[in-house]
């Protein structure tokens, strides 16, 4: 059968039509229940260090399961794991809805705690989830159309992260808090109904490590050994832990910008709508050169947009500003994703992947951690501020250290 061509080229195959469909229902379930909770909890507490324990109820357990999920995912057929976390994320969803239905016995008597006990049940599901994901795609599509797939796959991920936080903050201001939940446990039935149409793909054959100890570790030195891998995702790490403040965007909304929670939604959705921009052009004009330097440019460029959307008082600035952020991010998501599936081999894919979400996946909860702890200590603005020079000084560090990847042209 003949490869098809053209920047629609992965579209054109059924099951990765299925697979990314069904990943963008989840992505915008899990984008509703963020603005959700987020807006919720500051609404219950007042309190920017609760923003911040919202990210660390998931980081923990995913952090906690995110190196034997990988084992999991080289071992296990990748499309049951799939089912069963998008299916442990629906129950949670419906947690979350139950708790607005039954707000005397459970929330009220409990304050946030209930919340944060749903969070950390579906971080267990997300540390398994990422690697499956990560693992099964290349199984969906040739070698030739990695990096389409790549582009298409964060292009209807952003999509979904666009419209998950305006819908969101619609629903939440016109219907409730109810209907918001609901939408988010409808999204996830959807999801796992495209992802039971996906093809059963065999695993590849097993690597020669004996153990589940030893497989583990032959994940992470194959990571701790290349300098590109390891140079790309610690880039990502230092933008995403440092640079990011979508944990304080309620407050900004509310306190900083005197908005309410539509605001808060176009926050949440602008660095996506930049990202989408972004998605679509590199799908049609791919890049093939200086991908190292591109890569370092476009970090520094995220740092930077977070230092000045700080110093913003205007709504429509601080929306462009975090829409520039997107651009410079999805330049970075697509090439390092372009790497890890091209260089890792395909009986590690899961636990190169595994590593990859600690380092990135995970950071992103950690970074709302440490954006709640930053803003208690320093205040909002200073925090965000000093997170965007952390980036910058990170971005310096790791292109003297990781030559390699400062000096890649493109990977084939």
């Amino acid at each position: 059968m003949s490869i098809p061509t053209g920047p629609y080229a992965a579209l054109r195959i059924p099951d990765f039509r299925l697979f990314v469909s069904a990943r963008f229902c989840i992505t915008l379930a899990i984008q509703i229940q963020g603005v959700v909770v987020a807006w919720q909890v500051y609404d219950l507490t007042h309190d920017p260090l609760s923003l911040g324990f919202i990210g660390l109820a998931e980081a923990i357990p995913s952090i906690g399961v995110s190196l034997y999920a990988g084992h999991i995912a080289d071992i296990v057929q990748r499309k049951k794991i799939i089912l069963t976390c998008v299916f442990t994320l629906l129950l949670c969803s419906l947690a979350l809805l139950y708790f607005t239905l039954n707000i005397g016995s459970s929330l009220l008597q409990y304050g946030v705690f209930s919340i944060y006990s749903v969070i950390f049940i579906s971080g267990i599901a997300r540390g398994f989830l990422t690697p499956a994901l990560f693992a099964y795609m290349p199984q969906l599509i040739p070698r030739e159309l990695y990096s389409n797939a790549i582009t298409w796959n964060s292009t209807l991920w952003e999509t979904a992260a666009i419209g998950g936080p305006a819908v969101g903050g619609l629903l939440y201001s016109f219907s409730g808090i109810q209907a918001s939940y609901a939408a988010d446990a409808a999204l996830m039935v959807a999801g796992l109904g495209l992802a039971l149409g996906i093809t059963n793909k065999p695993l590849p054959p097993e690597s020669d490590e004996q153990g589940t100890f030893e497989k583990i570790k032959a994940g992470l030195r194959f990571v701790f050994k290349n300098q590109i891998i390891l140079g790309a995702i610690s880039l990502d790490l230092f933008a995403v832990l440092f640079g990011g403040a979508v944990a304080l965007l309620p407050i900004f909304a509310k306190d900083i910008l005197q908005a309410g929670p539509i605001a808060l939604g176009l926050l949440r959705a602008a660095p996506s709508v930049g990202a989408l921009i972004m998605a679509f052009y590199i799908t049609h004009y791919p890049i093939r050169q200086h991908m190292g330097r591109i890569l370092f440019l476009c970090v520094a460029g995220f740092g930077l947009s977070m230092i000045l959307f700080a110093l913003s008082k205007n709504l429509w600035l601080s929306l462009t500003l975090l829409m520039i952020s997107g651009m410079f991010d999805c330049v970075s998501v697509i090439i390092r994703g372009t790497l890890l599936q091209t260089l890792t081999p395909e009986n590690m894919k899961g636990r190169v992947s595994a590593v990859n979400h600690i380092f990135i996946g995970s950071s992103n909860e950690i970074g709302m951690f440490e954006s709640g702890v930053a803003a208690k200590l320093l205040g909002v603005v200073r925090s965000v501020i000093f997170g965007g020079c952390m980036t910058l000084i990170s971005v310096g560090a790791i292109a003297a250290l990781a030559k390699s990847l400062r000096k890649l042209q493109r990977v084939n």
